[in-house]
């Protein structure tokens, strides 16, 4: 089996905590990965953002490559004018396949963008198309604070023609399917619920203290932990004052004397600095927690073990996750989560057996977990433990086998009459 995979707007290689690098980089490169393992096939398209990167790598092993194709300008650019150049991404990457004699069973597209280009592949190549969202444009906009963080819609528009045009789509929770029929009124028949999975070779349970010395973390000091892009629904707001109520109370003594941020790009300077990065930095200074919160920036993937494993919790306050990767590899070093009571996280952190939910913006919520986390240690280390153990049912390799169970029923059964796989996890 050949599968044609498209990552338009970004690459699988990129480094996490960038504006657009995080959960679905991640997923492509991993999926891509552990299908290679099985003896699948894949090309991973992706717009090309850097002209001194090679236009094909073979970075994800087992013969699989990601194909960089050229189209625009090959810097970052807005998603806006993205858009604009899906049909030239579209030409480039037929050209690929009919120089290299190239022929696939599937298309598998991530995100809005990516599935115009399938839609607009398939009229080619005749095969299906399988898409991914990863998140839903109406579903941000619904938890967007001001105009500015509203998704136009020349996105809800690409979205409804994705949903009415691709074979199957794949939803992370059955929430997300949900989402999808209610708000867009997608046919249930095409869904298949199948989270995303965790790396368990590189994601597990490391000695506290083993993994404080690898990160430079003196022995004593105790630290909670954020990952994620840094942008508003991502909710480090609340976190900021759900620790500045730690402060004002004198918690200090019983709780994590800090907040390492692992996301973005601090060190830029004020007129070229993310909006929400400046906003954050002068949050943190209003509420005199300079001492407490600490922005590192971006970080490979292969030293988020040891920062999932030092930290004494990971807290993800978003206000929209359609899954939350972070949660699930936090969850298999063995940390308890703190995270909103939303989107897929509802589904993913257990209350009181793998960390705790708390309501979304409510930091006077999150605050009371933060202390009860920090002065009880046995039920720290009790949550962590069944967070491990939960996080072993989304082992990567089980998902890859649902993802080509999606791929063989796609094949044999073009028009599905009845729902989708849906994947129990425990």
């Amino acid at each position: 089996m050949r599968i044609a995979m498209l990552s338009y707007h970004t690459c699988p290689l990129a480094t996490l905590g960038g504006k657009d690098t995080g959960g679905m980089n991640v997923y492509v490169r991993e999926l891509t990965t552990h299908l290679g393992r099985a003896g699948v096939h894949v090309d991973v398209f992706t717009r090309s953002q850097d002209e001194h990167v090679p236009h094909v790598l073979h970075d994800l092993g087992y013969g699989n490559r990601v194909v960089h194709i050229p189209a625009g300008p090959e810097i970052p650019l807005p998603k806006k004018q993205l858009s604009t150049y899906i049909p030239d991404f579209t030409k480039s990457v037929l050209e690929f396949a009919r120089e290299k004699c190239l022929g696939y069973d599937i298309l598998h597209s991530h995100y809005w963008m990516s599935g115009l280009s399938a839609i607009a592949l398939k009229e080619q190549w005749n095969i299906p198309v399988i898409n991914m969202f990863h998140t839903l444009g109406l579903m941000k906009n619904r938890i967007a604070k001001s105009a500015g963080e509203i998704e136009g819609e020349y996105r809800i528009d690409g979205e409804r023609k994705v949903i009415r045009e691709a074979d199957r789509l794949v939803a992370a929770t059955l929430a997300e399917r949900a989402q999808l029929e209610f708000l867009y009124q997608a046919e249930t028949a095409k869904i298949a619920v199948v989270p995303p999975g965790v790396d368990l070779a590189r994601f597990y349970p490391i000695s506290r203290d083993e993994a404080k010395a690898v990160i430079g973390v003196p022995k004593n000091d105790r630290m909670i932990l954020f990952v994620g892009r840094i942008e508003p629904l991502k909710g480090l707001e609340t976190l900021l004052r759900a620790l500045a109520l730690l402060r004002e109370r004198n918690q200090g003594n019983c709780c994590p004397m800090y907040l390492v941020v692992i996301g973005g790009d601090p060190d830029e300077s004020p007129e070229t600095m993310n909006a929400e990065m400046s906003r954050l930095f002068a949050l943190r200074d209003e509420l005199n927690l300079q001492q407490m919160v600490i922005f590192l920036g971006k970080r490979a993937q292969d030293t988020l073990p040891y920062y999932y494993s030092a930290a004494e919790m990971v807290v993800v306050p978003s206000f929209y996750e359609s899954f939350g990767m972070v949660a699930l590899e936090a969850m298999a070093c063995g940390t308890p989560v703190i995270a909103s009571q939303v989107g897929g996280l509802a589904f993913l952190v257990q209350d009181g057996i793998t960390g705790f939910v708390v309501p979304d913006g409510d930091h006077q919520a999150l605050f009371n977990r933060l202390v009860l986390l920090s002065t009880d240690h046995e039920l720290c280390a009790k949550l962590g433990e069944q967070a491990a153990s939960l996080a072993r049912s989304y082992d990567w390799e089980i998902i890859t086998n649902q993802i080509i169970r999606l791929y063989d029923d796609t094949l044999k059964n073009p028009v599905p009459d009845q729902p989708g796989l849906h994947l129990e996890t425990h």
